[in-house]
């Protein structure tokens, strides 16, 4: 069950679709499996059903589901492509977090330490 926090700066149409993408990359939604349609998925977390269908379109532009007219929303199976392009976004987010801590003269040991104490120090 998805968990709406209103505290959040985002729109919920974007937390939506957020929780569904690691979801799918994560692997505990298999490629072809059926999502709760829009109604259901409304009815559930209590929002409009609009919120739901931005969410999932958002999801079918960025290659995550696609629908089946008159049979719902199903996960791509293209996996292992759409966790690379999420570890290349990310990437992309961490060197302007680097380089903006840089110019406020953030060093390399403290960005390394920044990374050991998030990542408890594991190789991967």
């Amino acid at each position: 069950m998805i968990a709406i926090d209103y505290q959040d700066r985002r729109p919920i149409y974007e937390q939506i679709a957020d929780y569904y993408e690691m979801l799918i990359i994560k692997g505990v939604l298999a490629p072809d499996e059926k999502i709760p349609s829009v109604r259901q998925m409304a009815q559930e977390l209590s929002i409009n059903p609009n919120t739901i269908q931005k969410a999932y379109t958002v999801l079918e532009k960025e290659g995550y589901i696609y629908t089946v007219k008159g049979r719902g929303n199903f996960v791509s199976g293209d996996q292992s492509a759409l966790a690379e392009q999420k570890r290349n976004v990310w990437k992309s987010k961490m060197r302007e977090c680097l380089k903006e801590g840089r110019e406020l003269g953030v060093g390399r040991a403290s960005c390394i330490r920044l990374v050991d104490e998030i990542c408890g120090g594991e190789e991967q």
